[in-house]
């Protein structure tokens, strides 16, 4: 009984604190998406307009997200069963957007103003002897071009 309410008392905790963090962390995305909005990225791998010379440079961002508890229990229930990991979904998609504006922002560190050729890269970072997955890892990564669009 005493580690049922343990349990239950760490999965609450989980759940609260994650959702807290989640929700900051959506909130300050959000707002740097609308500063970065100006540097344009394309999955494209030239630059639409390739007229004259410009300067290109390789920019990249990382970012490690961890998962928390609550998200963790949640995935090994849905693992008995099977079906979509919806527990995981917001924290790829933090990860992933976290990852462009850091890219973003090293290219205008650098006075670049477009970025060409994004590619996304994923890993999951396991711990524990079961393999669970502790973080998600999301490197950003493209051609930042300096151009007159």
């Amino acid at each position: 009984m005493y580690d049922l309410i343990i349990l239950f008392v760490l999965l609450s905790l989980g759940y609260v604190f994650g959702q807290i963090a989640e929700k900051r962390h959506f909130r300050s995305i959000i707002k740097r998406e609308s500063e970065y909005q100006s540097i344009l990225t394309f999955a494209k791998r030239f630059p639409l307009n390739n007229d004259g010379e410009q300067r290109a440079e390789l920019v990249g961002g990382n970012v490690v997200i961890s998962v928390d508890y609550f998200k963790r229990f949640v995935a090994a229930l849905r693992n008995l069963v099977g079906g979509r990991v919806t527990a995981y979904e917001s924290l790829l998609e933090r990860a992933r957007r976290e990852a462009l504006l850091r890219m973003k922002a090293e290219a205008r560190k650098k006075g670049l103003n477009t970025i060409v050729n994004v590619k996304l890269e994923t890993a999951s970072i396991t711990k524990g002897n079961k393999n669970q997955v502790g973080a998600v890892e999301v490197y950003a990564y493209g051609t930042g071009l300096l151009s007159n669009h």
